[in-house]
C-alpha cells in the first residue's frame, strides 16, 4: 500500500469470462492488480479501499469477473493495467471494456482551501479486453455508435443516422485489415487505444464486413 499517493484509482467493468476458467487462472491474470495494492493473493487484494465498494468478484456460476474497486496509486499504475489486460484476454470469452479513474487526492484535501490555485489532475482511461482483436475492436465499435448516436439523436432521428453507423464500420474495418495485415508480417500488435491489449487472430466482429 503507496503512503502520500497521488491518486485513488478507480477501477470499474464486467468482463464475460471463459467457461473452463477457475479461480486460480482470474488469480493470475489479475496478479498485476492485486500486487500493486500490496497483497500476496487475489483474495486479500480484492477488497477496495472503501466498504461500500464490492471490490474484485469472480462470479464462477455465471462466468463472470466483476470489479468495483478502489487503490491509491501513481501514473505508474497505467502500465499495471496494460499487464492485467494481457492476462485478462486469455481468459475472457468476448469484448468488455474497463473504466480507469483517477481521483487527484491532494486536490480533494486541498479543495476548501481559498487559496489553492492549483488544477485538479483527476484523469480516465478506457480499457478493452477480449479474446480476440476482432473482439476488442467489435466493443470499441459498439461503444463509439452508441455514445455518437446519443449525441447526434438531441438533432436528428435515429433513421437518419444509417450513413454515420456506415462510416464508423468503415473506420473499423480499416484498422482490422490493417491489424491482420500487421500479423501476416510477422508483427502482431502490442494493443489499440486507451489500455486495450489484443492478441491472436480471429473473424471480423459482425459489423465489421
Amino acid at each position: 500500500m503507496m503512503y502520500n499517493a497521488p491518486f485513488e484509482i478507480h477501477v470499474h467493468g464486467d468482463v464475460p469470462l471463459r467457461s473452463d476458467v477457475a479461480l486460480a487462472q482470474v488469480q493470475e491474470a489479475l496478479k498485476p492488480l492485486w500486487k500493486y495494492a500490496g497483497a500476496k493473493s487475489l483474495a486479500a487484494g480484492a477488497r477496495s479501499k472503501y466498504e461500500e465498494e464490492p471490490g474484485i468478484r469472480f462470479n464462477a456460476k455465471e462466468h463472470l469477473l466483476q470489479m468495483c474497486w478502489t487503490v491509491v496509486g501513481d501514473d505508474d499504475f497505467r502500465q499495471v493495467m496494460e499487464e492485467a489486460c494481457m492476462g485478462l484476454n486469455d481468459i475472457a470469452s468476448e469484448g468488455a471494456p474497463i473504466e480507469v479513474s483517477f481521483y487527484d487526492a491532494a486536490f480533494d484535501d486541498n479543495e476548501e482551501d481559498d487559496g489553492n490555485q492549483e488544477e485538479s489532475r483527476d484523469d480516465f482511461m478506457m480499457c478493452f479486453v477480449g479474446p480476440t482483436p476482432a473482439a476488442i475492436l467489435q466493443i470499441q465499435r459498439d461503444m463509439l455508435v452508441r455514445d455518437v448516436a446519443h449525441l447526434m439523436e438531441r438533432h436528428f432521428e435515429a433513421d437518419e443516422l444509417g450513413p454515420v453507423v456506415q462510416a464508423i464500420d468503415q473506420l473499423f474495418t480499416s484498422r482490422f485489415d490493417a491489424l491482420l495485415n500487421s500479423m501476416q508480417l510477422g508483427k502482431p500488435p502490442r494493443g489499440s487505444g486507451g489500455g486495450s491489449a489484443g492478441h491472436g487472430g480471429g473473424r471480423k466482429p459482425r459489423h465489421l464486413h
